[in-house]
């Protein structure tokens, strides 16, 4: 635990000092978001914080190899670097876009193209647990177009959430925290080693999200733009399915308790890293439809995401961001609880944490005086 500290620690640092040098080159090339009708922000803003957090990654990615026990599993690297040279390419790809504003297709064709990168690497989702204990093995087309559809799918959820000042940064902290937790506990109760490419991925991951906060919170000094979107998005993905690659089936439905969990249960961590993003994914799916009821392409932006309508109910621009982290983490680490662990206590656990959460979505602006608009 103490190296994945340091792993969280360095990425979070180094982030946090490369962001100065991100915005500075933003600046000078005129990498800079425009204030638009549907933006909340009121004076232009420096994109590149993708750059920063890819520094982030890589300085945690060479301090991990000399660290005497996540050194001591050579296959960790191994999955781990195809990820980061995947999360290179996408993270190029948004700072072309950052740049010159590519359009939808040829920005989509980038994140096949890291999508497909990371399969050839290695890196893909290898099976699925069948109902009746087995598991369903994948065939090699089967699993590519699965990966590239789960890792394009990602990489867009995080893209459309990323609307508020440090709002796609902590919910895709909040994610890999939790799914750290998870792949930690899932190696512990399995008896294996604990040096896993997930929870050093989402080690990493966390810290980068967790040093371009203070840059990045209301009221932001630099947007991530679609070079960081893409990139933690990649990563966030990856790191699940680097999961199957290193566990069985019989271990992934191991619960913490010690008992085999049924076959509901057991298909939940391999749904996880779609759970851990189902508020950006929900806000995708609703923007795919009511864009598509209008007659306009899904791709065209408008200001009617989840977060746009938390600012009309009365929240404040910061409480919004919070307020969103707080769904992000029901759902992350409730999922986690609900894959690991069972009985009374995790039942009562999460109706407290919903119940907390909806309290906090609908009556805090109430209780502080404030009328929707």
């Amino acid at each position: 635990m103490r190296e994945y500290l340091l792993v969280f620690l360095v990425a979070a640092a180094v982030t946090y000092l490369l962001t100065v040098v991100a915005r500075e080159i933003a600046l000078r090339t005129g990498a800079v978001a425009q204030v638009r009708d549907r933006d909340v922000h009121a004076v232009p803003i420096p994109y590149f914080g993708g750059m920063a957090m890819l520094g982030g990654l890589t300085a945690a990615y060479v301090v991990g190899r000399q660290l005497p026990f996540l050194s001591s599993a050579p296959d960790l690297f191994d999955d781990a670097g195809a990820v980061l040279i995947a999360g290179a390419l996408i993270c190029s790809v948004g700072v072309i876009d950052d740049l010159l504003e590519l359009d939808a297709l040829t920005k989509f064709g980038g994140q096949v193209l890291a999508a497909g990168l990371l399969v050839a690497l290695g890196v893909r989702w290898y099976f699925f647990p069948a109902m009746d204990g087995g598991q369903f093995t994948l065939h090699p087309d089967q699993s590519a177009i699965l990966t590239i559809a789960v890792v394009v799918a990602t990489v867009n959820a995080v893209n459309f959430v990323d609307g508020l000042d440090g709002l796609a940064a902590g919910v895709v902290g909040v994610g890999a925290v939790a799914f750290f937790l998870y792949c930690y506990v899932l190696a512990d109760v399995n008896n294996v080693s604990l040096a896993v490419t997930g929870a050093f991925l989402c080690a990493a991951l966390g810290g980068a999200c967790t040093g371009f906060i203070p840059h990045n919170f209301y009221p932001a000094r630099l947007f991530m733009g679609d070079s960081g979107s893409m990139l933690i998005g990649l990563v966030l993905s990856a790191s699940a399915l680097t999961l199957t690659g290193q566990f069985d089936t019989n271990q992934i439905s191991q619960g913490a308790a010690g008992a085999q969990a049924s076959w509901v249960v057991t298909l939940l961590p391999v749904v996880l890293p779609i759970s851990i993003l189902i508020v950006p994914l929900v806000d995708l799916v609703l923007a795919v439809v009511r864009r598509t009821r209008a007659g306009r392409s899904p791709f065209a932006p408008d200001k009617q995401h989840l977060h746009h309508r938390l600012l009309e109910i009365g929240h404040s621009h910061r409480r919004a961001v919070m307020i969103m982290w707080l769904w992000a983490g029901l759902v992350a680490f409730g999922s986690v609880l609900a894959s690991l662990f069972s009985g009374v206590w995790v039942v009562l656990t999460l109706a407290a944490m919903l119940s907390f959460t909806v309290a906090a979505t609908f009556l805090l602006p109430r209780i502080r005086g404030v009328h929707p608009a």
